[in-house]
């Protein structure tokens, strides 16, 4: 039987699953070429690479949202009950990348708060941090103040108002429960691979700045031992996210299997009430 499809209807039907995967692809691409720019600092370069990686993932993922075409149902269904932003992303996931956030937002803030100016250089103010070393003032670097920090805060304050808008859109609009949560689910899965980047970069920047001298005493010591776990959720973040976005259905298929069986579940038991009530 010769397909009767439209080539055209067939690439509009999977535009979301390329607009992904181009987002990631020209961010891998940006990258590279912001790594190997002429810059006398070497952190800088990798701050514009890292964030202009996690903002094309961004981009590409709410590409494909817009693109994703309406659902061709002939009976449309609608519930009475409000949809909410919780019941679309991920339940697990969620609320360990805003805690990861909330940690990168401290960071950066405490950074901004603590950084200095490199002596001989005035016009690096917040790239390092001076310390006091047997008696004699030193600087501690690259440590993530406002030097760095600005283009980070910039993509957090342009992507994460845009991110929730676009949950925002999914949750009022129509499709089926599965294709609003796998929507969902891509984009917090951007949004995450945003913020996990950023952690570990920051993270990086930190024990780079920590372990370049023995000056960094026991305040140093203890940040060490406090941002270590931070990284490994830093890790484990930004692998997650990355599957996400590449194929949010494989990663929701089972989220959405325990949702139907507790649907079901529910249902069995309302309707065991109701005949009890009846009998009575």
């Amino acid at each position: 039987m010769l397909d009767t499809v439209p080539l055209q209807s067939r690439i509009l039907d999977h535009a979301d699953h390329y607009a992904r995967w181009s987002g990631l692809a020209i961010g891998i691409v940006a990258a590279q070429h912001l790594i190997t720019m002429n810059s006398g600092d070497i952190a800088l370069p990798l701050v514009f690479a890292i964030t202009a990686f996690g903002l094309c993932a961004v981009g590409g993922v709410l590409l494909g949202d817009a693109l994703t075409l309406p659902p061709q149902e002939t009976v449309r269904t609608a519930s009475l009950a409000p949809r909410l932003i919780r019941d679309q992303v991920p339940p697990r996931m969620a609320p360990l990348l805003l805690l990861q956030a909330a940690f990168l937002v401290v960071l950066l803030v405490v950074g901004a708060v603590t950084a200095s100016s490199v002596v001989d250089r005035p016009d690096r103010a917040g790239s390092v941090i001076n310390v006091t070393c047997e008696g004699i003032r030193t600087s501690l670097g690259p440590w993530p103040g406002l030097y760095y920090s600005g283009p980070m805060f910039a993509a957090l304050a342009v992507a994460t108002p845009v991110c929730v808008w676009a949950l925002r859109r999914i949750a009022d609009g129509t499709g089926d429960e599965q294709q609003r949560r796998d929507r969902a689910w891509a984009i917090t899965g951007a949004w995450g691979l945003l913020v996990s980047s950023q952690v570990l970069l920051v993270v990086l920047m930190l024990f780079v700045a920590l372990t370049d001298k023995t000056c960094a005493g026991p305040l140093g010591a203890a940040t060490l031992v406090a941002i270590c776990p931070l990284g490994l959720l830093g890790m484990f973040c930004f692998g997650w996210s990355l599957a996400t976005v590449v194929a949010p259905r494989a990663v929701d298929d089972e989220a959405a299997h325990e949702a139907a069986h507790e649907a079901v579940h529910g249902a069995a038991h309302e309707s065991a009430h109701e005949g009890t009530s009846g009998d009575e």
